[in-house]
């Protein structure tokens, strides 16, 4: 594989966001994400990957 330009390819690290702009766009949708507790609230079960188990001994 050969480069058509200068520039830098991106360097793949575990930060979900590859810069300021990015991280800005991200806090904006995650502001819109139900909590685990609203996802219960509305009938459904939180991905379960997602939870903590202690969370249901509540």
């Amino acid at each position: 594989m050969t480069k058509q330009n200068n520039e830098e390819p991106k360097r793949k690290n575990s930060s979900m966001a590859s810069n300021y702009e990015e991280m800005k766009e991200h806090g904006k949708v995650m502001e819109h994400v139900s909590t685990n507790e609203e996802v219960r609230k509305s009938g459904k079960t939180p991905d379960p990957k997602q939870h903590d188990k202690n969370e249901y001994k509540k």
